[in-house]
């Protein structure tokens, strides 16, 4: 199980191996995490996304982080919330591991988190949270260290609270 830490802020910020991005299913950048996080490693972004061809719900690719001070980023497509009626937490859950999975692949053993699909698409925060802690600590994969990086001050709360039990 990797070492978890909590942090909130800007994740385009944190020297990682590897980040996170909340991607859209095209993966040629959006609002959110996703705009942030292009906008921050440039342009050359963008281009290596195009050849990716897009990635499915519950999938994940990498690039590298070109301006950015992770090495790597790791594009994960989360679910939109249909009121839990369509496997959301589930396809949420394999976010988070198949991207631990992609960071074993590439030699990524620091890895940090976005809160995956909380924002636009609809996720509850509450119960997101616990599916990406116990996904994470369930891992067993060469990751050495994983931080949850959060936007408001309550989702901090919560995943420190989640990592400390």
């Amino acid at each position: 199980m990797p070492t978890l830490h909590v942090r909130n802020g800007d994740i385009t910020t944190i020297a990682v191996d590897a980040i996170v991005n909340a991607a859209n299913s095209a993966l040629l950048g959006g609002g959110g995490v996703d705009g942030a996080i292009h906008r921050a490693a440039g342009p050359e972004l963008l281009e290596a996304c195009r050849a990716l061809h897009g990635c499915h719900t519950g999938d994940a690719k990498w690039t590298p982080g070109f301006r950015l001070p992770a090495r790597f980023v790791i594009h994960t497509v989360g679910p939109m919330w249909n009121h839990g009626l369509s496997g959301e937490f589930d396809l949420l859950a394999r976010c988070y591991r198949r991207s631990l999975e992609v960071a074993a692949e590439i030699g990524a053993r620091s890895v940090a988190f976005p809160c995956i699909s909380t924002g636009a698409f609809g996720m509850p925060s509450k119960e997101s949270a616990e599916v990406a802690v116990a996904t994470v600590r369930a891992f067993t994969g060469p990751v050495d260290s994983v931080t949850f990086v959060t936007h408001d001050e309550a989702d901090y709360e919560r995943y420190v609270r989640l990592t400390s039990s």
